[in-house]
């Protein structure tokens, strides 16, 4: 009975709620303003991300790679630690 009523508690506690859907194309996407994350079956990818309080998102997947982005431009880290980028008036990778 304490279980239950613990995940009850869980449950409906605003600070860990977030809502989640279906996409069209499969993937389950949950998010809750600050904190974002889902999962792509077709890939087997799973990625989260977090938002700081200057807006720039930071998106970690499951195979390692890592982005930074702010409004359309940032830059993606991948796991084999090539790195592109995309500002204002350019993009590509080294």
């Amino acid at each position: 009975m304490r279980i239950l009523a613990l995940l009850a508690c869980i449950v409906f506690s605003t600070s860990v709620s977030a809502e989640c859907r279906t996409a069209a194309t499969g993937r389950t996407v949950c998010n809750n303003g600050q904190q974002a994350g889902g999962y792509n079956p077709n890939s087997g990818t799973a990625w989260k991300s977090d938002r700081n309080q200057n807006g720039v998102a930071t998106t970690q997947t499951s195979k390692g790679g890592e982005a930074k982005t702010k409004n359309g431009k940032g830059v993606y880290k991948s796991p084999s630690g090539k790195t592109c980028m995309r500002t204002a008036n350019n993009q590509g990778c080294n």
